[in-house]
């Protein structure tokens, strides 16, 4: 049988998906709590700004690093499962096709079905259906390091450069009331956009990740208001 229409799954979006408004929505939160944190201290406008870039640069630096060894460590975890699995494969046999059949059995098959289906996905390619069956590890899902490095980094810096744009071209005094406003407003788009891509209620999307972002806005203005006044 030839399948004659694509359809397109939201799961194949998890990996980049995930990274991705992540990145942005730190690249929000972090460089807008920054910025209002070190203008509430009174800073002058140059160090403001100059606090804003290198938040940027190191934020992003510093997302790639974590994705990278985060999704590595997923991987490496993954390679170790599947050479675990392709050794068993090939010096018991056997007793991985009872393993194979166990397990159709358990999702509702016939023992005699399951005993076949087993048999010519193991002729098939043995590795792959105990590594989606029994592992639960698919392509669609699979661990891609540089993918979500790159993606975390990539997004966090277009993120933070939203708020650092405001505040380049707000005049100090409203630097505080304006780039907040506009990153809780880039937050809920962000939030509703991310939510539209997983199939979720896209107010719900945009209110968590908005909350959030308002807190730490808050936090931190707070934090520089103290800090600048007992200096």
């Amino acid at each position: 049988m030839r399948i004659t229409h694509p359809e397109n799954h939201r799961s194949e979006r998890i990996g980049w998906l995930r990274a991705a408004v992540l990145g942005a929505n730190d690249g929000i939160v972090s460089t807008a709590s920054l910025i209002v944190g070190v203008a509430a201290a009174e800073a002058s406008r140059s160090n403001v700004l100059v606090a804003g870039v290198a938040g940027l640069v190191a934020g992003a630096m510093s997302m790639a690093a974590g994705e990278y060894v985060s999704v590595s460590s997923q991987a490496d975890t993954e390679n170790a499962d599947l050479a675990r699995e392709r050794s068993e494969l090939a010096t018991d046999p056997a007793f991985e096709l009872d393993e194979l059949q166990a397990i159709y059995i358990g999702r509702g098959l016939e023992p005699a079905l399951a005993r076949q289906v087993a048999e010519q996905l193991t002729a098939h390619d043995a590795l792959a259906a105990h590594a989606r069956d029994e592992l639960g590890i698919s392509e669609v899902h699979a661990a891609r390091p540089v993918q979500a490095a790159l993606a975390s980094a990539a997004t966090f810096a277009i993120g933070a450069a939203l708020p650092l744009i405001v505040a380049s071209i707000t005049p100090t005094p409203r630097i505080i009331v304006l780039v907040a406003t506009t990153s809780l407003l880039f937050l809920a788009l962000l939030g509703g956009i991310a939510a539209r891509a997983g199939g979720a209620t896209i107010t719900r999307g945009a209110i968590r990740v908005t909350f959030w972002g308002a807190a730490a806005l808050a936090m931190t203005a707070l934090i520089g208001r103290l800090f600048g006044t007992s200096v």
